[in-house]
């Protein structure tokens, strides 16, 4: 692919050097005709007059080609190359460049009124020495008739209503540096039931795939992957963070205890520049946690984390009691803070993949879910989505996952539609009952589950609210232990093969990644793509 040469025109004080600067983080090396005169010349120059004559005499000497030789020599040089040239003043010069390089030169004319142009240019402040006056500076033959430059260019953009900031944005989406909305870069992983359905080890499983994972929620959802001696738990990060070298990031949506989110960041040893969190995530406080605590644990099964009370103070504002704090109120964090929005839409303009992991179920929504038996966010694919900060057109894959016993927090947590006993499980599937009790037991809380027979129109429900592409089956071993050492879907029981056929016709998705145990290869991967 070929790199770009952005050229850039303009009158004194339209900005030129100021969004070439802004450039620079979009990958684009700047090449300053003010250096390259100075480097061309024996004589000593001290004044705006004295380079705007020794680039007159440059362009007779080499009839225009200085830039163009100049461009070929910078370090680092090549056809894939991005550069800026700030900035040519004659159409003789365009003319040559274009000549030279065809297609990868993109001719950018900047310009504002003269009275505003007059403004910036009494406060601007400059290594050269400036003429008294704008008026002086243009009486330069060629400073005035810049305006020749405007008719050859490939945009014009008009800098003086603008802020800095708004003319990088309008030259970026020029220069097509944002992407195009229909590369469909992003895949989502959601719970499709009560939450607890393997969420972890399937995004640990995809995350080497990606480039960036977005991990959403709060620390009251907590996801297990396998490793040894002892399982990860990760309650804040994404699950995959030690199974990939990929960015990772917190949206503005997450929610964030400071001492587990610094626990996690120390104990898997996650670096600055890994990490970036988004400078208006929340923040919960120890009353959050205490509050809940009292009052929440017992009536709806709550994991008690103070996520529910931090997300309702920052729905309060100015009226919540204790004042919110935001992750970019947290010395602490500093390092990690960056707005992960921006930091998304580069991902995207460089072709990107993305993973975002969603944490709890889809039934314990709180606007789809049965109230208040439910959790303090939207758990559907577009809560995730507008947590993150991501249009649902970026979106390739929804991947829903499912379990083949569904599970709800012990105590009052809400109703299974078919509650059984592990016993139940135990009998059928051949898994010793103390190895269901030592596993079943909620990640966060430590609380034994309890557990129902297979939903059917949960899922018909979860494969209407979120559309998936794919299903993700895990548990299967409870179907029958003898799964567990399948590595193939035809070596799994013909019970479980037709119980998976079903999913796919009441799910309206293929059953696209089977785990059949907890463990590194525990994953039949039935992907084409």
């Amino acid at each position: 692919m070929l790199g770009q040469i952005v050229v850039i025109s303009g009158p004194i004080s339209a900005g030129k050097t100021t969004l070439a600067t802004g450039l620079r983080e979009d990958g684009f090396a700047i090449i300053k005709t003010h250096d390259l005169i100075t480097r061309e010349t024996t004589r000593k120059l001290a004044t705006r007059e004295d380079y705007q004559r020794a680039g007159d005499r440059l362009d007779r000497r080499t009839n225009f080609e200085w830039i163009g030789n100049a461009i070929r020599r910078f370090p680092g040089y090549s056809p894939e190359a991005r550069l800026i040239v700030d900035a040519v003043r004659k159409p003789e010069q365009m003319t040559v460049l274009r000549r030279a390089f065809g297609a990868r030169i993109f001719h950018l004319h900047l310009k504002a009124p003269d009275d505003v142009l007059e403004d910036r240019y009494r406060a601007r402040e400059s290594a050269v020495q400036e003429l008294p006056r704008y008026a002086d500076a243009r009486k330069n033959a060629t400073e005035r008739r810049i305006g020749r430059l405007e008719p050859l260019a490939d945009a014009v953009v008009d800098t003086s209503r603008s802020t800095h900031a708004d003319v990088l944005t309008r030259v970026r989406c020029h220069l097509g540096l944002f992407g195009d909305a229909h590369h469909r870069l992003v895949d989502v992983l959601i719970g499709g039931q009560y939450g607890s359905e393997g969420k972890g080890q399937v995004s640990a499983y995809l995350a080497s795939e990606y480039e960036y994972l977005v991990r959403v929620g709060g620390p009251n959802a907590g996801h297990k992957v396998f490793a040894e001696p002892e399982a990860h738990t990760f309650h804040h990060l994404p699950s995959g963070t030690m199974k990939s070298e990929a960015k990772l990031i917190l949206g503005p949506g997450a929610v964030i205890w400071p001492e587990g989110l610094q626990e996690e960041i120390a104990r898997y040893s996650v670096t600055h520049d890994r990490l970036s969190i988004d400078p208006q995530a929340m923040i919960i406080e120890a009353s959050d946690r205490d509050i809940e605590n009292e009052a929440l644990r017992r009536e709806i099964g709550s994991t008690a984390q103070g996520v529910g009370l931090a997300t309702s103070r920052k729905i309060l504002r100015a009226e919540a009691k204790p004042s919110v704090r935001l992750a970019r109120d947290v010395r602490e964090f500093h390092p990690y803070i960056r707005p992960t929005r921006e930091l998304l839409e580069k991902a995207f303009a460089e072709r990107r993949k993305v993973f975002i992991e969603g944490t709890q179920g889809t039934e314990l929504s709180i606007h789809h879910g049965a109230y208040p038996y439910v959790t303090s966010r939207d758990t559907s694919v577009s809560g995730c989505l507008a947590e993150v900060g991501v249009s649902p057109s970026r979106v390739r894959k929804v991947i829903l996952v499912c379990r083949t016993y569904p599970i709800r927090v012990g105590g009052k947590s809400g109703a299974l539609q078919q509650e059984i006993n592990w016993e139940a499980v135990s009998e059928r599937s051949g898994v010793p009952l103390d190895d269901l009790h030592k596993t079943e037991k909620t990640t966060t809380t430590k609380r034994e589950r309890r557990v129902g027979e297979f939903e059917w129109t949960t899922l018909r429900k979860s494969a209407s609210l979120n559309t998936p592409t794919d299903i993700a089956l895990t548990f299967v071993d409870y179907i029958n232990i003898k799964n567990r050492e399948a590595r193939r879907f035809e070596q799994l029981t013909i019970p479980t093969i037709h119980f998976i056929e079903e999913v796919e016709r009441v799910g309206g998705a293929p059953v696209s990644l089977i785990s059949t145990r907890f463990h590194h290869r525990s994953i039949i991967d039935r992907r084409h793509w």
